[in-house]
């Protein structure tokens, strides 16, 4: 029993040294890799905090500016960098105009019904080109990738859509737009990469490529759809190049990036303000007080939206890049 004893406990030792050397062999660094001093990682946080800083101090300043008096704008000549007598009355003015309200309905409708077009739309077309087999993939997907480097143009463009009964229309600032190749090469990319065993199951249950789409290739790529779809979202929710275009003259059909633009970098007032005019001793805001507040109403809907996707915006962006 003693020997047992003897022997089970020399095993022991022998195995705690040998799980000890093994953890020391995976805690040991390469030898390309010299190990943190700390200047390099004092001057890694400076970077980062520096970084951050140049990111967040813009935001900052444009909402304490927001919420900023008359009175504080003009001690601080400008733009408001610490809180000095804050106010919601630039936010009641304006919400309480119609043209605003018009355009951020306007722009949450023509993102969603436009995000949801250019999705359809791009998933159908980077699903059938992701097929060896579909017919004529090759050729389509050649005349694609020719039109991101030649284009007809801005006044060809405006032509067709003027001809086919677009100006004045809100279709106009949608359908031009719908269709980014960048963003089917991507899906297809990915749809590529989806494994054909589970494709191959599927076709021998008797499923067919509707089927295949939406049960097996569209559950294994959330995190490419969701990225496209930040993608769509933004760019509609931030255009208003085409509003300039197809609907120049009809206020209450402009998004919220047109009045944004009308208003902060024309220095034309909304329609239906009241207010008398930066330095004035009655006026209740300040124009730039409004010119922010404009700028961080267009900002709300991405900040609530982007928590959402950001998990899945690495995997999304890094599709396809990465081979083997």
């Amino acid at each position: 029993m003693t020997n047992v004893l003897t022997i089970g406990s020399r095993r022991g030792k022998r195995d705690a040294r040998k799980g000890t050397a093994r953890r020391g062999a995976r805690s040991v660094r390469p030898a390309w890799e010299e190990p943190p001093t700390p200047v390099g990682q004092a001057a890694k946080g400076l970077t980062l905090g520096g970084m951050l800083a140049v990111i967040l101090v813009p935001l900052w300043i444009i909402v304490v500016t927001s919420f900023s008096t008359p009175g504080a704008v003009n001690r601080a000549g400008g733009l408001v960098i610490w809180p000095d007598g804050l106010t919601t009355e630039t936010y009641r003015q304006m919400l309480s105009d119609s043209t605003v309200r018009t355009s951020l309905l306007v722009s949450l409708g023509i993102t969603v019904v436009g995000t949801a077009i250019s999705m359809a739309v791009s998933i159908l077309c980077a699903y059938g080109l992701s097929r060896p087999r579909s017919l004529g993939h090759r050729f389509v997907l050649m005349l694609l990738i020719i039109t991101m480097f030649v284009s007809g143009g801005l006044i060809p463009s405006f032509l067709v859509v003027t001809e086919l009964g677009g100006y004045g229309q809100w279709w106009a600032l949608i359908l031009p737009s719908a269709v980014s190749v960048f963003n089917i090469l991507v899906l297809r990319a990915f749809y590529q990469e989806t494994s054909a065993e589970l494709i191959d199951a599927a076709r021998m249950d008797g499923a067919g490529d509707w089927r295949i789409l939406w049960s097996v290739v569209l559950p294994t790529s959330r995190a490419v759809t969701a990225v496209t779809a930040l993608f769509y979202a933004v760019g509609y929710w931030n255009s208003f190049f085409n509003v300039m275009l197809y609907m120049p003259t009809d206020s209450q059909k402009w998004p919220l990036q047109y009045v944004l633009l009308t208003y902060v970098n024309r220095g034309n007032g909304l329609p239906g303000s009241v207010n008398s005019g930066f330095g004035s001793t009655h006026a209740q805001t300040a124009p730039l007080s409004l010119q922010m507040a404009v700028v961080v109403l267009t900002l709300v809907p991405l900040v609530i939206v982007y928590p959402f996707v950001q998990k899945h915006l690495r995997a999304g962006v890094l599709t396809g890049a990465i081979k083997g």
